[in-house]
């Protein structure tokens, strides 16, 4: 729930309010949200229109006014025009008991703009990526399932634990 004297909206990339239940980028406005960067109009631009902050998540609102933050808008796959979120394919991923950690990422494609990537950790060589990705596609819609899975033996991590995309897309490139 929002703190006191904060306004929370959701909303598309052209800026539209999403429906309730729909996820869109949170936008707050308050007495405690920034004014903008320190001699940095154009990155304040960029983050602050009309006083609301653009925070960078992608969130939805449920009937009773509980926002859930969903994911990281710089870490959305887009695929073949759909958004792809990598919460929601790691989660399935991490459904596989041979699965004992893993992130996704996009990489860029030809056909689909982006597809899919899958990092991952198992727990022994019998799982293979055929298998994680057939795991994936029993419980995924198609533009989602992940086009190729590359095991490691571990995952770069921030030191709190957080696992790196960021750096994960660096490599790819």
């Amino acid at each position: 729930m929002p703190v006191p004297s904060t306004d929370i909206k959701l909303c598309d990339d052209d800026g539209n309010q999403v429906a309730e239940g729909e996820t869109g980028e949170m936008y707050v406005k308050g007495p405690q949200v920034m004014k903008g960067y320190l001699n940095r109009p154009e990155a304040t631009a960029e983050i602050i229109q009309d006083g609301w902050l653009a925070t960078g998540d992608i969130a939805k609102v449920d009937d009773q006014g509980y926002f859930y933050i969903v994911d990281r808008k710089k870490d959305m796959i887009l695929v073949s025009g759909f958004n792809v979120f990598p919460n929601e394919v790691e989660e399935v991923a991490a459904m596989n008991e041979q699965v004992v950690e893993v992130a996704a990422i996009g990489v860029p494609n030809e056909v689909s703009g982006e597809a899919v990537k899958l990092f991952a950790v198992r727990k022994s060589d019998s799982l293979s990526e055929k298998d994680l990705i057939a795991h994936c596609r029993k419980h995924l819609t198609g533009y989602k399932v992940p086009k190729f899975v590359e095991f490691r033996d571990e995952l770069p991590k921030t030191n709190v634990g957080k696992i790196l995309r960021k750096e994960l897309r660096n490599e790819a490139k």
